[in-house]
């Protein structure tokens, strides 16, 4: 791929939604994201300077790709971290992979998340415990943001996410015998409730949690109780701390 205006133009689009529906292409930026995806999406260019490329001469020489050594200028004009990197890799959009919701797996549902941090790290737990699918509405941050991207460590490659019709997604599953569960501040508590091996965990937006339609759907309430009870506090757990801690106690109780 040559260095020209356009393509620094290309790259540059594709930290926009449009952008990368237009062309069907995402980035990964920095070391860490690039060394842990190279190889597990259709790589399109690797974009590095001089400096990176003779760092990693030993990951380019087992996966050859169409390298692009370019100035530190040109990465700051096409990077949308705040700190650039040396790296960018452009990768192919893959077709999205469907599932359906088992009543023996684990899986999660996300209802309005916004910030792409957050699903990031979200996918991030996922992977780490273990969960392969994630269900989002469609209102849900794009999973190739480039700071979602960032933000999975590589773990965008290891989950399934899906974007759907939620609440129908939801019904199917409380049809087929699936339980649904959902964290509200009028649950019960999640350590003092029975949990099942398998089911859907809805985890809802930033500011305004689980929507009514949703919520209409979830047939199991849970609490994540602050300690000690009663003791004032922080009004709501970030979402994504709220998704580790009850995927981990249900983790947890899979052991037991």
């Amino acid at each position: 791929m040559e260095m020209t205006k356009a393509n620094r133009r290309l790259v540059a689009s594709l930290a926009t939604v449009k952008g990368r529906r237009e062309h069907g292409l995402f980035v990964a930026e920095g070391t860490k994201c690039v060394l842990e995806t190279i190889g597990l999406f259709d790589t399109i260019a690797l974009l590095a300077t001089a400096g990176w490329l003779e760092s990693h001469t030993n990951v380019l020489t087992a996966r050859p790709h169409d390298v692009t050594v370019v100035k530190r200028a040109d990465i700051i004009g096409m990077s949308s971290m705040s700190t650039p990197p040396d790296v960018i890799a452009i990768y192919r959009i893959p077709p999205e992979r469907t599932s359906r919701p088992h009543p023996d797996t684990l899986s999660l549902a996300l209802d309005r998340v916004q910030d792409p941090g957050n699903l990031g790290t979200i996918i991030r737990i996922a992977s780490w415990m273990g969960i392969n699918d994630i269900y989002c509405s469609a209102d849900t941050v794009d999973l190739y943001n480039p700071k979602v991207v960032q933000a999975t460590m590589g773990a965008i490659a290891r989950v399934n996410i899906s974007y759907c019709d939620l609440p129908e997604l939801l019904d199917q599953a409380v049809h087929d015998n699936i339980p649904v569960y959902g964290t509200f501040l009028d649950g019960t508590d999640i350590y003092d409730t029975q949990l099942t091996p398998g089911g859907i965990i809805v985890m809802g937006n930033e500011g305004n949690g689980i929507s009514d339609t949703v919520a209409a759907c979830i047939d199991r309430r849970l609490l994540i109780p602050s300690y000690p009870p009663g003791r004032p506090c922080v009004e709501s757990l970030n979402v994504s701390m709220a998704t580790a801690i009850v995927t981990a106690e249900f983790r947890r109780r899979s052991y037991n």
